[in-house]
């Protein structure tokens, strides 16, 4: 019998502050929370059996402090959630209660207008942070990076970073306190520290999924952009000249084109093999950013450094256990230095209207 069949999760539940663990134990159906990379609010689903009836059917918009994990390694603190659906269903009677992380529910949500003209997105991030009370963690590799132009319109906070972030590659998201906008190829935590790699091997895992999608047919992301001076459009390539995915949208200007493009085929590159792991003893520790290898799997899962995206925790009558989607962090193509030219190969070429074809 091995170590693990004698490790005891452990868990704890706060109500506006107040520890309910003892309460609801007795009751406890399954307890799950769900991770996500960006844009998404984390997501905690609790049910609760009411098999005598004796259950009130709780009030939305109260807060919940949920910590996971083991009798022989302490609790990890899965952040604060705030309660906007309950459900009552039977029989058998239960309840369910749905949560959503407390820091996406503010109102970082509320559509905003408004422009900012040269300024870095550390600037702009800061401008925002300060605006809902946060503290602003940037990317080092473009925290400095000038944006031309941009307007804010009929748009949430939120989804105005995330559209930043989607042009540089980036997380957008909130976590303790902070509002982050970090590079998603270099997973780092909430104070803009790199991820520890953690290391797992094959019978950690009930269940494994590799897959891989053969994107040989794109050799890199073309996207085009309005020449106002000379009066063309006119396209840019991250990756190689070839078969070139094509952005449908127009952008303003080169660089906001090289941009975008750069981001997207990063993103087509990690999508190349994706891989699936259903843990038997939970991880609680384990969250979207973190980096994470298998060395004694088979080959090439081993090879890989696996970057994962969403996180499920899970606590039952089975025990403790976590589920995760990893996307490879190596082979990125387009993250490199690239240079312009012209068709025949380059990394990055700018084309004329006429040429683009």
């Amino acid at each position: 019998m091995t170590a693990h069949a004698y490790r005891r999760p452990v868990w704890r539940v706060t109500l506006d502050g107040q520890d309910i663990t003892g309460r609801i134990e007795p009751r406890l159906i399954q307890l799950a929370i769900t991770e996500c990379r960006s844009g998404e609010a984390d997501q905690l689903d609790i049910a609760l059996s009411d098999h005598d009836g004796a259950l009130d059917i709780p009030s939305r918009g109260v807060r919940l402090r949920v910590f996971l994990g083991w009798d022989d390694a302490g609790l990890v603190d899965k952040g604060t959630f705030l309660v906007d659906e309950v459900e009552y269903s039977g029989p058998p009677d239960r309840i369910t209660l749905r949560a959503r992380s407390a820091d996406m529910t503010s109102a970082l949500r509320t559509r905003n207008e408004r422009s900012f003209h040269g300024k870095t997105i550390e600037q702009i991030t800061n401008t925002i942070a300060q605006a809902h009370g946060l503290t602003a963690t940037v990317g080092k590799m473009f925290a400095s990076v000038k944006v031309a132009h941009i307007d804010q319109t009929n748009e949430s906070d939120l989804a105005f970073l995330n559209r930043i972030g989607k042009r540089y590659d980036a997380v957008a998201t909130i976590k303790d306190g902070r509002l982050l906008l970090l590079p998603i190829e270099h997973g780092q935590t909430a104070t803009g520290r790199d991820m520890p790699t953690v290391t797992l091997v094959r019978s950690d895992g009930d269940r494994l999924r590799f897959h891989s999608a053969d994107r040989d047919s794109y050799t890199g992301v073309r996207a085009y952009w309005q020449d106002k001076k000379g009066g063309k459009r006119r396209s840019v390539v991250a990756g190689v000249i070839g078969n070139a995915k094509r952005m449908r949208q127009l952008f303003a200007s080169e660089k906001d084109a090289l941009d975008n493009a750069r981001a997207e085929w990063k993103r087509l590159q990690r999508g190349t093999a994706t891989l699936e792991f259903d843990m038997a003893f939970g991880r609680p520790d384990l969250t979207p950013q973190a980096k994470v290898q298998l060395p004694g799997a088979k080959a090439p899962i081993n090879e890989i450094p696996w970057l994962l995206s969403r996180v499920v925790h899970q606590l039952d009558d089975s025990g403790l256990t976590t589920r995760f989607e990893a996307e490879r962090l190596d082979g990125t193509g387009g993250s490199g230095e690239q240079q312009s030219g012209t068709d025949g190969g380059d990394d990055l070429s700018t084309l004329d209207e006429d040429d683009a074809g």
